[in-house]
Formats: C-alpha cells, sequence, structure tokens
C-alpha cells in the first residue's frame, strides 16, 4: 500500500522505514530536510513539501502525521485538510488529546475524509520491536489500511497467547486494536501511558529505598551495600514485578549504576495529566496515577535517585532528554 508520512522524528521515521521492510511503498516529508534526504537514500519517496506529498499519493490517499500534540498538529491537519478529497484518510499517530480527535473528525466528515486517530507505543524501539497501536475511527477505513497496521504491530512474536482468545479478534494478539470511533484510540492511549506513569514511579521508588539502605543515618549492622544492577537483573527473570520497563530500567543500571548522566527532573508530556482529568470527569478513584504524576512535578524542585531512575527509562524508551537541572541535586 501507499502511505504519507509527514513529520520523520524518533518515531516518524522509522515507520515509515518498517512499512518499507515490509513492502509498502512510502512518501516522506519533514519541515526540516536532513531526515527525509536520509530516507530518501534508503529507497523512500521524498517530497519537498505537503502539496507534494499528496500529488505523490494515489487516490484514496492516506497520510500518517507524527507531530508533537498541540498547535503544529492542529496547523497540519487544517493544511492537509485542504489538499486532501473525499474518500482520502488522514491519520493522527501522535499523542493528540482525545476530545480534539472527536472536533477533528466532525469537521473533515463534511468533507467526506476519514480521519483515524492512533494511539501508538514503542518509542525508539519500534523499528525492530514493531508499534503498540490503539486506534480509533471509522471501520471502513480502519479496514482498509489493516495492512498498513498490521505491518507496524509486533505480531505474535514469542509471548504465550491468552487462553480463551480463540472466537475473539486476532488483532490485539498482534499488537493493535480498533478501540472505537474518533478519540477512542487516543484515549485508550492516554491511559496506557496514566497507567506508564504509575508503573514507573513504583519501580523508582522501590529502588531509591534500596538505595538509600547504605545511609549513615541508619544502623550500622542495619545497612546494606545493595548492587542494583544486579537486583534489577535477577528481578527481570521469573519474577512477578518484571516487564519492558524493568528491563529497560536494568540496561540503565548496569551502564552506570550511579546514574551519574541524569539529574532527576522528570519531565512529563501531558497524557498523565489528562488521565488524572479523566478520573475526575468520571468520579474514579486514581490514587496511585495521580500521585506518580504530582512526583514528576516534584522532581523539578528536588531529585531523588528514583527520579534518576525515572528518567533514564524514560531516555531509554522514548530518547526523552531531560532539561538541564536548575535546583538540588540528586540524594
Amino acid at each position: 500500500m501507499q502511505l504519507g508520512v509527514v513529520g520523520l522524528g524518533r518515531m516518524g521515521s522509522n515507520i515509515a522505514r518498517r512499512l518499507r521492510r515490509a513492502g509498502h511503498h512510502c512518501v516522506v516529508y519533514n519541515r526540516t530536510p536532513k531526515p527525509v534526504t536520509e530516507l530518501a537514500a534508503e529507497g523512500l519517496t521524498p517530497a519537498s513539501d505537503i502539496s507534494d506529498l499528496v500529488k505523490k499519493l494515489d487516490p484514496p490517499r492516506a497520510v500518517w502525521i507524527m507531530l508533537p500534540a498541540g498547535a503544529i498538529t492542529e496547523g497540519m491537519i487544517e493544511a492537509m485538510s485542504d489538499l486532501l478529497r473525499a474518500g482520502d484518510i488522514l491519520i493522527d499517530g501522535g499523542n493528540t488529546f482525545y476530545k480534539d480527535d472527536i472536533l477533528r473528525a466532525k469537521k473533515l466528515e463534511s468533507k467526506r475524509i476519514a480521519y483515524i486517530d492512533v494511539g501508538t507505543s514503542g518509542g525508539v524501539w519500534g523499528l525492530e520491536r514493531g508499534y503498540c497501536m490503539m486506534i480509533g475511527g471509522p471501520k471502513a477505513a480502519v479496514d482498509h489500511l489493516d495492512p498498513i497496521f498490521k505491518a507496524l504491530a509486533p505480531g505474535l512474536g514469542a509471548i504465550a497467547r491468552t487462553p480463551g482468545r480463540d472466537a475473539r479478534d486476532p488483532r490485539p494478539e498482534h499488537g493493535y486494536i480498533h478501540a472505537g470511533p474518533a478519540g477512542a484510540g487516543h484515549f485508550v492511549k492516554m491511559i496506557h501511558n496514566g497507567i506508564e506513569y504509575g508503573l514507573m514511579q513504583a519501580y523508582a521508588e522501590g529502588f531509591d529505598i534500596l538505595c538509600g539502605k547504605a545511609g549513615a543515618a541508619l544502623p550500622e549492622t542495619e545497612r546494606f551495600a545493595l548492587d542494583l544492577a544486579d537486583i534489577a537483573e535477577v528481578w527481570r527473570r521469573g519474577s512477578v514485578i518484571s516487564s519492558w520497563l524493568l528491563d529497560l530500567g536494568a540496561m540503565a543500571l548496569a551502564g552506570d549504576s550511579n546514574l551519574a548522566n541524569f539529574t532527576g527532573a522528570v519531565e512529563d508530556s501531558g497524557e498523565g495529566r489528562w488521565t488524572v482529568d479523566a478520573a475526575v470527569e468520571e468520579a474514579v478513584p486514581a490514587n496511585v496515577l495521580a500521585a506518580s504524576l504530582f512526583a514528576r512535578f516534584r522532581s523539578r524542585e528536588e531529585h531523588t535517585f528514583g527520579d534518576k531512575l525515572l528518567s533514564a527509562m524514560r531516555f531509554k524508551f522514548g530518547g526523552h532528554v531531560e532539561h538541564p537541572a536548575v535546583n538540588s541535586p540528586a540524594k
């Protein structure tokens, strides 16, 4: 299939690469030319601007926008909607707020352009591991693009199959779902990211306690000089708290058990806030998710070893680089 890809950052470029590996034809565009030139050298079709990109696609066209949520994506959606025609499909694969998706879909429907929101998880590892996708939008458009989603998804892999799923939709086992109408995909991804905050915070707090066990404030007989890298490694193997996030934490600790390259000032990209807002709207208690979000706010004022581990995990899965530290050092 053909697909236009707009926005060739950490994930956009690798989405195009993975599709090309699967035999799909991608036309690519980015505001700055370097990633376009790099992908053109790998055999993908470059576009000089979004108008050129649309011209190089055969109708019905499908264009995947992979830009930061907010004004940048909103502006690109508007510009692209003026270039696409009835029967075309416009995809937002970033972390857009789901209520914005609902409004966009209604506006594009008047032009008979289908709008699909794809909550995309996989970060900088997606090229090799594949992308877990949570998809919202009209069934006909989602079904039409199934070869694209299937190529991007991880596939069955080596994960044991869940008993009792034989009569259910096979797509979730391959790493992607059609979650519902416009907005449903990004809503599910939003909650996914809120849960991610909570999981990461639990690891961070646990390793902070382990780190502090050698502290001078404790009685000498109760101090343990624990090897955090080895603890992370043993927990990866057969433990009930094993996960990919722990894998990434173990990688960071194996490289430097003090995590000296991280200050511990942990950013949040918005989805955690939206998740807590949704919990308030639904009157659903979300104690852990809310506390993990507030812990990130606190980390920008004072930094613990646990905060450094949070930053290390964010860098490992998403390439998220810390902003320079301006306050107190890690304890």
